[in-house]
């Protein structure tokens, strides 16, 4: 999916879903709130951001958190629903946030919806926002999901239920392989409810990583 479909696919989902996911943060949110606080991290850079329900649980617990969303409309909304966040109306692979260095990025059901080649692209540009020892914990469809394998396989793994909007499904090998450059500190399958509203609540089976920069 090209830069300006992508853009247009996530403003009519926001557009008409409003808050499709719920207000809640997600469980691995919360998991990732309790290993940064350990690690004493104090700035975060949140990727795909939507209207802000991840991103409000970090500013909340006094976090400093940019968000960066490339729907204008998720954009706008996160800038009303999570006030205690900044928020940069842009895409993961031209992502300025004025220099600024993170210790910790937490990418949420993001890295998925990119073919290999733009994957490895925003792997690299998360590791260059961090600074020294910053970690990264990102969150993936496995290939445990009940969706794995609808549509066309246009890579290994990569399904397209609809035309030019690709969906990843990552083994734990695929997802070590990403982030080989990574000190990997953890890793891991969970089960994420989600609320769809009229759709009512179903449940994602997720992979995450938690890793710290190397290099």
């Amino acid at each position: 999916m090209n830069k300006s479909n992508f853009k247009e696919y996530w403003n009519e989902r926001f557009d008409t879903g409003k808050y499709i996911w719920g207000k809640s943060p997600s469980r691995t949110a919360e998991y990732a709130l309790d290993l940064f606080t350990k690690m004493n991290v104090k700035s975060i850079l949140i990727p795909g951001s939507g209207y802000g329900r991840n991103t409000k649980l970090f500013s909340s617990n006094g976090f400093e958190v940019d968000g960066v969303e490339v729907s204008d409309t998720g954009f706008s909304m996160a800038q009303k629903y999570d006030p205690g966040s900044t928020f940069y109306n842009e895409d993961l692979l031209n992502i300025q946030t004025e220099d600024h260095l993170y210790d910790a990025v937490y990418a949420f059901n993001i890295l998925h919806l990119f073919r290999e080649r733009e994957r490895m692209k925003i792997v690299k540009r998360w590791a260059e926002q961090l600074k020294d020892k910053g970690v990264v914990f990102v969150v993936v469809f496995s290939e445990q999901e009940d969706s794995y394998g609808r549509g066309k396989e246009v890579e290994k793994n990569t399904f397209e239920s609809k035309p030019g909007r690709p969906v990843h499904y990552f083994t734990e090998e695929d997802l070590n392989k990403h982030f080989k450059k990574f000190n990997i500190i953890e890793s891991g399958v969970v089960k994420d409810p989600e609320n769809h509203g009229n759709r009512g609540q179903h449940i994602h089976k997720l992979r995450y990583v938690f890793a710290e920069k190397t290099q």
